[in-house]
């Protein structure tokens, strides 16, 4: 990644950007969103932009009517070019509340990044091998307006991904304050239990995800009922199969959860659907 979008100008990626009192930086004042660009097309724009318009909303931040679509498919082909990536990237854009203050902002301007970098991927691939998960309960997630957010304060999934390396798995699934089913590390959980597929609902504090929205979109395309509701984590000791979605990789079937292992045929199925799409 040789260059960045910092407040619209295109710099160094090495270039220093923000202070010690850039307030995302301080108190994780903002959100992100990552999203895939194939074949030189930002994928659900209109999607991505309409979960950061209404997230800058909750937030308080101002601007929100300037992420539109086409701003984020115009400032994407503008940073790959600079970037010599002609196809498939990876982005990442991260909106904050530009200005000073301590916990009280003195404004509620908007600042905002962008990242880029180059994968190979012309569309989203199956992971063959399956991963191998296991349920995170140290913290457990709070239900709140804030839940559905890809806020920048996420101590939450960090402390996840220690565990997760710790303990050489692949994927955790993350619990609420209630103690059910919310979502995996960095994505949506999907379970399929007696030949039908649940989720867990966004009143459950999930991430309101792009591709959670897609697949549940292309299941009823396809007339496969999905049913959002509270899940039990002991379902995941019984189902005849578990996958996770996000925007960047798609759809990723889970093998194995303890002693567990899972079939993959539905997620297939769906990951064909989605890229008939692209």
């Amino acid at each position: 990644m040789g260059f960045i979008n910092f407040n619209g100008d295109i710099i160094a990626a090495t270039q220093a950007a923000i202070g010690v009192g850039n307030r995302s930086f301080r108190y994780g004042d903002g959100l992100f969103e990552s999203m895939r660009m194939m074949q030189g097309k930002l994928m659900f724009a209109d999607l991505h932009s309409d979960r950061i318009s209404k997230g800058m909303q909750i937030l308080q931040i101002e601007g929100s009517a300037q992420i539109t679509a086409q701003f984020l498919q115009e400032k994407v082909s503008q940073l790959a070019l600079r970037n010599n990536i002609k196809n498939n990237a990876r982005v990442r854009f991260t909106v904050f509340r530009d200005g000073e203050g301590l916990y009280s902002p003195l404004g509620n301007t908007m600042g905002y990044a962008m990242e880029i970098g180059k994968t190979d991927l012309d569309d989203y691939s199956s992971n063959y091998k399956g991963l191998i998960a296991k349920v995170y309960e140290e913290i457990t997630k709070p239900i709140n307006i804030l839940s559905n957010l890809k806020s920048c304060n996420s101590l939450l999934f960090v402390m996840a991904g220690i565990f997760r390396k710790r303990n050489s798995l692949d994927e955790v699934f993350i619990l609420n304050d209630k103690g059910f089913l919310c979502e995996g590390m960095s994505s949506n959980l999907f379970v399929v239990y007696e030949k039908n597929l649940y989720t867990p609902s966004l009143e459950e504090g999930c991430i309101a995800g792009v591709m959670r929205s897609v697949v549940i979109s292309l299941a009823q395309e396809n007339n496969i009922p999905v049913i959002e509701a509270q899940i039990n984590p002991d379902i995941l000791n019984e189902a005849e199969e578990v996958f996770v979605t996000n925007a960047t990789t798609g759809i990723q079937w889970i093998m194995g959860f303890n002693n567990k292992r899972y079939f993959n045929k539905l997620s297939n199925q769906l990951l064909g659907y989605l890229n008939a799409m692209s």
